[in-house]
């Protein structure tokens, strides 16, 4: 795996000149977010060695190197899921190669569904802390030191002092911000009512088919990270949806501007 990603990683580093600082990880529907980047370079998915490519519709499939908010940065329009039939390991694979190139912290956005009855279709919500319930892990098998450590910590899996900034951002730009765990499981299938309940009384206020394999391996690697769900249906409650993925589409869009803002904002801001 080390040979590939140094491989991937040369390949892109010859097709542009440049170090990014953040990388951001854009969901279902929050793809646009790329648009607010100043574009120095684009590189398709399907032309990068050893890279995935999205089959999901509503990912474009592709990096996107540019400026934003001041800070050099490398965003994945976007990303890879275990449901797809991926491994685990190529899933993550793109987190490692954003290591390589260079970036210090990890934006990752999602679209959820609500476990939390406090919540409502088009909140958004900063993750503070996430609950594995793929059944398995990217980091099984042997560990290569040069990644990171066999057992990494993951007490404070997203970074509080970015929790805290994004919060002070909200609050000057009159943005509600919701905050609590995201749970990640495999999908493709909604959740059951009776799922739903479950992973609620588990004490996950979200719940999505994405992100938590990310996140391990960026922590693996010793990356910081800031994350946001948009609530897209919700699961609890006194009337249940049934969720499509165009419905769950539409809400993200609609609550794109608001994370937009925040993520732009807390770039600009945050000192790495």
């Amino acid at each position: 795996m080390l040979q590939k990603i140094k491989e991937t990683t040369a390949y892109i580093q010859q097709c542009v000149n440049f170090e990014p600082e953040v990388g951001i990880i854009l969901g279902s529907g929050l793809g646009n977010l790329a648009g607010e980047i100043e574009v120095v370079k684009a590189v398709s998915y399907k032309d990068i060695p050893n890279f995935p490519v999205s089959t999901v519709k509503g990912h474009s499939g592709q990096l996107v190197f540019g400026y934003l908010g001041g800070k050099k940065v490398v965003a994945m329009q976007g990303r890879f899921h275990y449901y797809e039939g991926y491994t685990m390991q190529q899933v993550t694979f793109p987190v490692r190669v954003l290591k390589f190139l260079g970036i210090k912290m990890l934006i990752v956005s999602n679209a959820s569904g609500g476990t939390n009855t406090a919540f409502r279709v088009g909140d958004i919500m900063v993750i503070t802390d996430h609950i594995n319930h793929f059944g398995t892990n990217p980091l099984i098998g042997p560990n290569i030191e040069e990644l990171g450590p066999r057992f990494p910590e993951m007490s404070r899996a997203y970074d509080p002092v970015f929790i805290k900034k994004a919060f002070e951002i909200a609050d000057r730009e009159r943005i509600a911000l919701q905050k609590g765990v995201y749970i990640g499981v495999t999908g493709p299938t909604f959740e059951t009512p009776s799922e739903y309940k479950f992973f609620a009384i588990a004490g996950a206020d979200a719940v999505g088919m994405s992100t938590v394999p990310e996140v391990i391996v960026a922590r693996h690697m010793g990356l910081r990270v800031f994350g946001l769900s948009v609530i897209t249906d919700m699961g609890i409650g006194e009337v249940l949806e049934k969720p499509t993925h165009e419905e769950v589409l539409k809400a993200a869009s609609a609550a794109e501007p608001k994370m937009t803002t925040i993520v732009k904002k807390l770039i600009e801001e945050v000192e790495l």
